[in-house]
């Protein structure tokens, strides 16, 4: 009974301990859960909610007047100003080259040799000809006069079939020089030269070949300095293009395939004398100096044309112009940094550019990028744009530190400006809309 006892005291102790534990482990881990509880009350300024919110980083520009260009974009081909076949005017064989591929010739160099044995003959014949002609008139002549000074003597018939044969030998005489100057152009034809001044392209035939004149030729000769662009632009635009052909010469520039870097500099040359009625289009062409090779034949380009020039309007990029139910407007970087909603009327609008008509001055900021944080009298700071941004639209990358950081970490990584929007109007609006305005093709 006394075994009993102690053992249902033992049991009982040891519950009372277990339980205890149990207890105690409970209770430390629901004492901490409360504390965020109270740290997490907003306060006087102690969080988003308590006063002044959180500030949003944008990308700005100040307007101001300039002088804008509008400009017409095309695409065009590059073409010489001259091309020339060479090819034999006269059969032979090719005896020797004197140009080298890829060479710059100049009008009248020598290019080619045909043998000119056979045709240096034909000219010799033909001075022999003459020269025995020459004598045989010489005869007839005297004979005449001889007959002539004795009048009575000879019948009148013998005098004047002499007289005949006098006046056939001088065209016969004629006809000889007439062969002398033919055979001498056909041996000046065996030294084949240079017609026009250009670059020669790859050789077409090579040396002791049998050439004839209906062959291919010889060699292609392009004038590439000054060149020739032809491109194209929709009908719509003809007037516009007429109209500044009529105020003088019209500017053309010829740009890369990214349209990023200017190649060359030129004047429209050329209108067509009717549109392409299968395409809408009109074809034009525009001369370039072209000193530096910089441009070549059959090279695709764009083609920017200067049509006009806006004086003193204020210009922004399109991308701060937003549109709404209200009609358009910009956010303005207001008074205290604040932002602003301001209705503008618009004037040129392009993909680059607009022409702001009304609603803005001169000297107010009008934010370019960050519109998704933007709300009226939110807090805005203005960031500096990248220095040289490409024009690349990449996803941000996600730190580490981001990932780590939980909640507080990613609203950190949102007041930074990702680099997709810095790159474009951000770099184009530090000329306070200077660019030059393209006009849309449609």
């Amino acid at each position: 009974m006394i075994k009993v006892l102690l053992f249902v005291v033992k049991t009982l102790i040891a519950l009372s301990l277990v339980g205890g534990l149990i207890g105690v482990v409970a209770y430390a881990m629901v004492k901490p859960e409360t504390a965020p509880q109270t740290r997490d009350r907003p306060g006087r300024g102690g969080g988003a909610s308590g006063g002044r919110g959180p500030v949003v980083p944008v990308l700005a520009t100040q307007a101001a007047r300039s002088n804008l260009p509008v400009v017409l974009d095309g695409v065009g081909t590059v073409r010489p100003a001259a091309t020339v076949t060479v090819r034999p005017q006269v059969d032979g064989r090719l005896l020797k080259i004197h140009f080298r591929e890829g060479q710059q010739v100049n009008a009248g160099d020598l290019l080619a040799e045909i043998d000119p044995t056979a045709y240096q003959a034909a000219l010799d014949q033909a001075i022999a000809r003459r020269a025995v002609t020459a004598v045989q008139l010489a005869n007839a002549q005297r004979d005449y006069q001889r007959m002539i000074k004795i009048p009575g003597v000879l019948a009148q018939k013998t005098v004047d079939t002499q007289r005949a044969q006098r006046d056939q030998l001088q065209a016969q005489l004629q006809a000889d020089d007439a062969a002398i100057a033919s055979t001498r152009t056909t041996l000046g034809y065996t030294r084949i030269t240079a017609p026009i001044t250009g670059r020669t392209g790859l050789r077409l035939v090579d040396e002791g070949n049998l050439v004839r004149s209906g062959d291919a030729g010889v060699v292609t000769i392009t004038a590439i300095d000054p060149i020739a662009v032809l491109f194209t632009l929709p009908q719509q635009r003809l007037g516009d293009v007429r109209r500044a052909q009529a105020r003088g010469q019209v500017p053309v520039e010829a740009l890369d395939g990214d349209s990023h870097k200017v190649v060359a500099s030129g004047f429209l040359e050329v209108i067509d004398n009717q549109i392409d009625q299968s395409t809408g289009t009109i074809r034009l062409k525009a001369s370039f100096p072209n000193p530096d090779r910089t441009l070549w034949p059959g090279q695709f380009v764009n083609v920017r044309v200067k049509v006009d020039t806006l004086e003193g309007v204020i210009a922004l990029p399109t991308a701060a112009v937003q549109r709404g139910p209200a009609g358009t407007f910009v956010w303005i970087v207001g008074a205290q940094g604040k932002a602003t909603v301001r209705p503008v009327k618009t004037g040129l609008a392009t993909e680059t550019q607009t022409v702001i008509t009304e609603g803005i001055s001169v000297g107010e900021q009008a934010v370019t990028t960050g519109f998704a944080r933007i709300s009226e009298g939110a807090r805005l700071i203005v960031r500096d744009a990248p220095a040289a941004a490409p024009a690349v639209f990449a996803r941000p990358r996600r730190t580490r530190r981001g990932r780590r950081g939980g909640r507080g970490g990613r609203r950190r990584s949102e007041q930074q400006p990702s680099a997709a929007a810095t790159t474009g109007s951000g770099t184009q609006n530090s000329s306070g809309g200077a660019a030059p305005t393209r006009e849309s093709r449609q």
